[in-house]
């Protein structure tokens, strides 16, 4: 959804991506086990901020909305919540959203995190699980300083 989203709002000018895993503290329990990507967008002057305005607008317009899955699944409920990203920046923004089905007990919980810094969008994606014991803050900030220390080289 949201690198289509994105591209409808602006041509990225540069970008990178890498995938990013926290191994469970207890190797027998997934639990506390993180799994998701990073990406690296920058935008031509003043671009950056109007696709945050554009994430924004569009997360508070669709707060609630079904879907159909691929191949005939189920239909899903799906609800997004905003949060603050915890992480001081130019603008940011959590997008959580939980998809619930008729099929499943448990929702999945997709969530996505959004720090901007002038010109550069960081986007970090906690892949799709069901009931998550961490979220997209357990790596968030190390996102971010890595992304700082590598820019101030």
């Amino acid at each position: 959804m949201t690198e289509s989203f994105l591209v409808t709002h602006t041509q990225v000018l540069d970008e990178a991506w890498v995938s990013l895993e926290r191994p469970p503290t207890d190797p027998h329990s997934l639990a506390d086990g993180w799994y998701g990507e990073e990406t690296l967008d920058r935008y031509g002057p003043g671009q950056a901020a109007a696709v945050m305005t554009a994430v924004r607008g569009a997360a508070q317009r669709c707060a609630s909305y079904s879907d159909a899955l691929p191949l005939g699944g189920p239909a899903t409920h799906n609800t997004v919540e905003t949060k603050d990203p915890g992480v001081p920046a130019d603008d940011g923004l959590v997008l959580r959203i939980t998809v619930t089905s008729a099929d499943d007990t448990q929702p999945w919980v997709i969530e996505r995190a959004f720090v901007r810094e002038g010109d550069v969008l960081l986007t970090v994606d906690k892949l799709i699980e069901q009931a998550p014991v961490v979220g997209v803050e357990a790596v968030l900030p190390a996102a971010v300083a890595a992304y700082r220390a590598s820019s101030s080289r």
